[in-house]
């Protein structure tokens, strides 16, 4: 079979060069759909490293951080972003935890669509910027943050209790309200009150609580 595959090279020389380029270019062209993509992608769609390299210098691609790169001509078509693009995301953001929308829309408490990546980072971090993402500037940013894999990545994100009061904080009333409401009724099994008082009380949300109140009386 190799022999054969050499004999072939060799004797259509054209044709192979011709496959292999046109091959390269099915694989780039899909890559630069994405918002951004990994070194490990580009090789499973038939791009080397020395073509990336190629590509960055040639203006084609950018190197947002080490193995991440993006079209230059990338335009978000506001559309359902992929978990494994959010995945890319918080994990090359130092410090970074996937917050509000963006876990509403993991935790499945709203009917969003998520169109960006919604990422928290800490009050004092003031250089965090990667595309498509919406950094928030949070304190108590070890409160209630699980590490999960998302897409094969770890990743941090706030736990659902969390993220339903930071969402009262941070987010408009009608989201906030839908999150808590389907969290009350069970949707991600039974409610744990403690924890949620416990983060009302640690983020001084107590208004959160007049709600809870309201809704279970």
């Amino acid at each position: 079979m190799r022999a054969s595959l050499v004999y072939n090279v060799t004797k259509y020389p054209q044709l192979f060069i011709s496959r292999a380029l046109r091959y390269m270019s099915e694989g780039i062209e899909k890559l630069e759909e994405r918002p951004f993509f990994t070194t490990e992608e580009a090789e499973k769609n038939g791009i080397s490293r020395r073509m990336l390299s190629y590509y960055v210098k040639n203006g084609r691609l950018e190197r947002l951080a080490r193995g991440v790169y993006c079209s230059t001509k990338y335009e978000s078509k506001n559309e359902n972003l992929k978990w494994e693009d959010l995945a890319i995301a918080a994990s090359n953001i130092s410090g970074g935890v996937i917050c509000l929308i963006s876990a509403l829309v993991y935790y499945e408490l709203t009917d969003e669509i998520m169109r960006e990546f919604w990422i928290a980072v800490d009050n004092d971090n003031s250089k965090a910027k990667f595309p498509m993402c919406h950094i928030v500037r949070m304190r108590d940013m070890e409160l209630g943050v699980n590490e999960i894999e998302m897409a094969d990545i770890k990743v941090k994100i706030f736990d659902v209790e969390r993220t339903i009061i930071d969402s009262f904080r941070l987010l408009d009333f009608e989201t906030a309200m839908k999150a808590l409401k389907l969290y009350l009724k069970g949707a991600k099994g039974k409610p744990d009150m403690r924890k949620l008082n416990k983060y009302i009380t640690e983020l001084r949300a107590s208004k959160v609580q007049d709600y809870i109140t309201a809704l279970i009386a």
